[in-house]
């Protein structure tokens, strides 16, 4: 179970990447990056934030291009966050996979109603 202080860290760097990613998403190609949660340990010294990139043909392609730049990405956010943490949790950027499950799911139950 997170901590108070785990879920406000959470959700104001789930707020900056948000923002960071809307801001910079020329250098992305155009393509639609959310920030759909951040877990962080309970030492707040890392951050699994789990990013949706739309459209899916682009995702591994941009998925590498945040990985190659989470020291950059996380200079940035730091710069913006710096009042409020005493240290900054290294980002650990993973794909969420929840859209794709939901679509499986959703495949097979259409094919089941069809038979």
């Amino acid at each position: 179970m997170d901590s108070t202080r785990q879920s406000k860290v959470s959700r104001l760097l789930q707020k900056e990447l948000a923002n960071y990613f809307l801001h910079h998403a020329s250098d992305y190609n155009g393509v639609m990056i959310s920030v759909s949660e951040v877990r962080i340990t309970s030492d707040l010294d890392e951050a699994r934030i789990f990013v949706s990139i739309f459209p899916p043909a682009k995702r591994k392609e941009i998925f590498d291009e945040i990985e190659i730049n989470t020291k950059d990405i996380r200079f940035e956010v730091a710069k913006l966050i710096r009042f409020q943490l005493r240290r900054i949790p290294n980002f650990i950027f993973m794909l969420d996979q929840s859209l794709d499950y939901a679509e499986r799911i959703n495949q097979l139950l259409d094919k089941n109603k069809n038979e």
